[in-house]
């Protein structure tokens, strides 16, 4: 996979790229959807997933992970870019760069949720999922309310 640059950014999958304590702050206190989510949980969430911190010099100002097994499935999620670097394309890009490396793998199915950026990954390739029907889940998450837009 290795670093792409971009602008003076730099996109990697390196782990010492990962600022755990800024994702956590990120996901914790700005999103919707991991609003209020512990520290733990995002720690093991990253080690179980495939990550991508952008960085600006030493400063991570962007997130996302895939979760994935490598060679059919991959869900693309937790995706923030800090608030001053928006505007950039540094998400697409992110996004982008995730369905890359993965379809380089083999990967042919990709799924994401969103409540407000459809246009964003409509950018990138991704449709309103056809036959939602056959998607069944389980959903405890104290933030569901929000995620659906029902808060």
């Amino acid at each position: 996979m290795g670093d792409r640059q971009r602008d003076g950014y730099v996109l990697t999958t390196e782990a010492t790229g990962i600022d755990v304590a800024r994702v956590h702050r990120w996901l914790c206190d700005e999103s919707y959807w991991a609003a209020g989510r512990d520290y733990e949980v995002v720690a093991r969430s990253i080690e179980g997933s495939l990550p991508y911190a952008v960085l600006y010099g030493t400063e991570q100002v962007g997130f996302a992970r895939a979760v994935t097994d490598g060679a059919t499935f991959a869900w693309i999620c937790d995706v923030f870019i800090a608030a001053e670097h928006r505007g950039r394309g540094l998400g697409r890009w992110l996004v982008d760069s995730i369905v890359e490396d993965l379809s380089g793998r083999g990967v042919a199915r990709f799924l994401l949720a969103t409540r407000d950026a459809h246009d964003v990954y409509r950018r990138s390739g991704f449709t309103v999922l056809e036959g939602p029907g056959r998607f069944m889940e389980i959903d405890r998450r104290p933030t569901r309310a929000a995620i659906l837009g029902h808060a």
